[in-house]
C-alpha cells in the first residue's frame, strides 16, 4: 500500500486568451489599491499594456529583473516600492522569482503573469543568489496569489527560449515523479505536463504562432509548477541552481542540458518514475535518452561547455552539490556527480536504444497513397508498432533472423490438415482477442471462441440422431441443443457444423489410419430449432507440440494443454455466424487453457446420463448427456 500526504496549492489561475486585460480587476479582487510592477528587459510593450490597464492603481516600476534572483536586484527594486500593497510580476522566471523576493519581504500579495513556461509561478519557492552561492527555501508565502496566463502573450517568445523554458518546466514534473512526497494526483499531472509540453514544443518549432501549440505548452507548464509546488526537489534542481548560482550559466539553458543526465543518473533507483517520463515523451523505456534526444529534435542546448562551463570546473561545482544531503532516489556522491557532470560538459548522449524514428517515419509516409483508407490506416499502425517493439528491446540481428526462421519454419509445416499459424495465433492470444473485438459486442447472445486449427470446411452431411464416434473408444454422450434467436424464438434449418478430439487427445486428421471423417459432421436444425446427436466425451489435450509452436510454448515453460470441449459453428440465413466451443464443467485446464479460449458462460455440465439412453440406446456402461441453448444474432 502506499502512503502519502498531499496539501493543494490555493493559488488562482485565470487561462486563456488576452487575460492581462483583467489585470487590474484582479488587483481590486485582492482588495489592493498600490501596484509595484516588476518584470525584466524584455517584452517592454507588454509590461506598458500592464501599466496602461493598471492606470492610477500604479505604484512604482522596476525592470531590472536577473537570472537566479540575486539578493542586490531585490535591494534596488525595494526602494521602487513606494506605498505598494501588492506586487505584478511580467514575464520569465527571472521576474517572477524578483516578484516573489519582493512580496515575501514586504508582506504582501502576488500576481504574476509568466510569459515563459518557467512553471515557478506556481511554486512556495524562492531560489536567491547571494555572496556567488544560490540557496532555495520554501514557505506558503512564497506562492502567487494568483497567475493570469495569456497565451497571447507567448506566441512572440523566440524558439530557442521557448524549447529551453519549456525543458525547463518538464524538469520540475520529472523530479516530482520520484520525489519522495510523490502521490498520485502528482503523478498523473506530472506526466500529463511531460505530455503536453512534449506536443506543444514540437509543434511550436514547426510553427512558433501556433496559438493551441503555445495553450497546450503554458498548460503543461502550469501543471509542472502545481507538481513542483507539491512536492520536493532533487538532483536536478540542486545541481542546476549550484551551476546557475556558482557559476553564472543561464537558468533554463542549464537545465536542458542537465535534464538527461539527472534522468539517467537516477533511473536504477526509480525505475517506475523514470518509465512513466518516458511513457509521457513516447517511448516504451530509456528516458534519459528520449530526453536527450527529445531536446536534440527540438533544437536546444546539449552540453554544458556550450554555456561557458569549463571542466576545470568540475570540482568545485561537485563540491557545493554534494555539501548538503538532500532527497533524491539515488544517494548522491561525488564520484557520480563527477561522472554526470563530464557527461553534460561534453554533451553525451545517455546510454540506450538509439532514436530511429526518422526511418519509420519514412516508411509509414510510402503508406500515403493507398487507396483503402482501412488498409493505410493499419499498415501505418502495424509499422510503428513492430519499429517501436524493434526500438524499444534494442532487437539484434541475430534475434530477427530466429523470428524470420520461425515464422519460415511455422509456414512450412502448416498444409491443409495442419495448420500452424493458426495455432500459433491461438496460442498468443492474438485469435482470442480478434475473436472478442469481432464477436463480443452483445450479452444477449452466447459467448463465441476461437475456431482453432483443427477444422475442415465442408464437414459430411449427417443426419439427426446420428453418431459421430465412428465406434471409437469413449463415454458416450448425448447432445440436445437448442437454436433461438436473441428473443428466444426457434432457429430452424441452421447449418450447424460440430467436431471435436477422441478421448485420447487426438483429431481425425491427427490419425491417418483412419479411413474419412470422424468426429465432426453438418447437422441441420429442425423446426423447433433443435439439434440432436450422439458421440463420445471430448477429454483434455495437447496441441501439436512437434513444430514451431511446440518449440515456442516449451521455450517459456508453458504447457501445450486444451480444456476439453465440443466446437460448433452455426450458420442461418438471415443470422450472424456462430463459432464457440462448449466446456466440460470440472474438466482439467479450464483456468490455463493454452490457447486462451475459455469463458465463463461456455462452460456447461456435461451431466451423467439418467434412465433409458436416447432413442432406445443399448449401452453397457455410463453415459452423459449435454443440453444447451445457443441464442444468435
Amino acid at each position: 500500500m502506499r502512503s502519502f500526504e498531499h496539501t493543494a496549492s490555493p493559488v488562482r489561475v485565470v487561462f486563456g486568451a488576452g487575460t492581462l486585460g483583467t489585470l487590474r480587476s484582479e488587483v481590486e479582487r485582492l482588495g489592493r489599491r498600490r501596484v509595484l510592477l516588476v518584470s525584466g528587459a524584455s517584452q517592454p510593450d507588454v509590461v506598458d499594456r500592464a501599466a496602461d490597464r493598471l492606470g492610477d492603481r500604479l505604484a512604482g516600476r522596476f525592470a531590472g529583473a536577473a537570472m537566479h534572483t540575486p539578493v542586490e536586484v531585490t535591494a534596488r527594486a525595494l526602494e521602487s516600492a513606494a506605498d505598494a500593497d501588492v506586487v505584478v510580476s511580467i514575464g520569465g522566471g527571472s521576474a517572477t522569482g524578483l516578484g516573489k523576493a519582493l512580496a515575501v519581504r514586504l508582506g504582501v500579495p502576488q500576481i504574476a503573469v509568466p510569459t515563459t513556461y518557467a512553471g515557478s509561478e506556481v511554486t512556495p519557492t524562492l531560489g536567491e543568489t547571494g555572496n556567488g552561492v544560490k540557496t532555495t527555501r520554501s514557505a506558503p508565502e512564497i506562492l502567487p496569489a494568483t497567475v493570469l496566463y495569456d497565451v497571447e502573450l507567448t506566441l512572440g517568445l523566440p524558439v530557442a527560449t521557448s524549447v529551453t523554458s519549456g525543458v525547463n518546466a518538464m524538469a520540475h514534473a520529472v523530479e516530482a515523479l520520484y520525489s519522495p512526497e510523490a502521490n498520485p494526483a502528482v503523478d498523473a499531472l506530472a506526466e500529463q505536463s511531460i505530455r503536453l509540453l512534449a506536443s506543444g514544443l514540437r509543434r511550436i518549432v514547426t510553427d512558433p504562432a501556433d496559438p493551441d501549440a503555445r495553450a497546450d505548452a503554458l498548460t503543461g507548464a502550469w501543471l509542472a509548477g502545481t507538481c513542483l509546488g507539491a512536492v520536493g526537489m532533487g538532483l536536478h534542481h540542486k545541481l542546476c541552481h549550484t551551476l546557475g548560482g556558482s557559476f553564472g550559466l543561464p537558468h533554463a539553458e542549464t537545465h536542458t542540458v542537465v535534464l538527461p543526465h539527472a534522468i539517467a543518473y537516477n533511473a536504477s533507483a526509480a525505475p517506475e518514475a523514470v518509465a512513466r517520463v518516458a511513457g509521457a515523451l513516447g517511448r516504451e523505456r530509456d528516458a534519459a535518452a528520449a530526453m536527450y534526444d527529445f531536446v536534440v529534435e527540438v533544437g536546444g542546448p546539449t552540453s554544458l561547455a556550450d554555456l561557458g562551463f569549463a571542466a576545470g570546473n568540475v570540482p568545485e561545482a561537485v563540491r557545493l552539490a554534494t555539501a548538503e544531503p538532500y532527497p533524491n532516489p539515488r544517494p548522491v556522491t561525488a564520484d557520480g556527480i563527477t561522472a554526470l557532470l563530464t557527461d553534460a560538459l561534453a554533451g553525451t548522449r545517455p546510454a540506450g536504444t538509439p532514436d530511429f524514428s526518422w526511418l519509420t517515419d519514412q516508411v509509414v509516409a510510402s503508406f500515403a497513397h493507398t487507396p483503402d483508407p482501412r488498409m493505410r490506416r493499419l499498415l501505418t499502425d502495424l509499422v510503428r508498432r513492430l519499429h517501436g517493439f524493434a526500438n524499444d528491446n534494442d532487437l539484434t540481428q541475430d534475434e530477427w533472423q530466429f523470428a524470420i526462421d520461425f515464422l519460415t519454419r511455422t509456414g512450412e509445416i502448416t498444409s491443409p490438415t495442419r495448420q500452424e499459424f493458426i495455432l500459433l495465433s491461438d496460442t498468443l492470444g492474438v485469435s482470442s482477442m480478434v475473436d472478442l473485438l469481432t464477436n463480443s459486442r452483445t450479452t444477449e447472445t452466447t459467448p463465441s471462441a476461437v475456431l482453432g486449427p483443427f477444422y475442415v470446411p465442408g464437414p459430411p452431411a449427417v443426419a439427426a440422431g446420428a453418431d459421430l464416434s465412428g465406434d471409437l473408444p469413449g463415454t458416450p454422450l448425448w447432445v440436445d441443443v437448442l437454436i433461438e434467436d436473441r428473443d428466444g424464438t426457434p432457429v430452424g434449418d441452421a447449418t450447424v457444423d460440430v467436431w471435436q478430439s477422441n478421448e485420447d487427445g487426438f483429431y481425425d486428421l491427427q490419425l491417418p489410419d483412419l479411413e474419412g471423417p470422424v468426429l465432426r459432421g453438418r447437422l441441420t436444425s429442425d423446426a423447433d430449432g433443435r439439434v440432436r446427436f450422439w458421440t463420445i466425451l471430448p477429454s483434455e489435450y495437447p496441441v501439436p507440440v512437434d513444430g514451431p509452436v511446440g518449440q515456442l510454448l516449451d521455450g517459456t515453460g508453458r504447457h501445450p494443454y486444451r480444456a476439453p470441449h465440443l466446437h460448433f459453428l452455426i450458420e442461418a440465413p438471415g443470422h450472424r455466424q456462430l463459432i464457440t466451443q462448449l466446456f466440460v464443467a470440472g474438466g482439467a485446464y479450464l483456468d490455463s487453457d493454452t490457447v486462451f479460449g475459455v469463458k465463463d458462460d461456455l462452460i456447461v455440465d456435461f451431466a451423467p446420463g439418467e434412465g433409458t439412453p436416447p432413442d432406445g440406446r443399448a449401452l453397457d456402461g455410463g453415459w452423459r448427456r449435454l443440453t444447451y441453448t445457443f441464442r444468435i444474432d
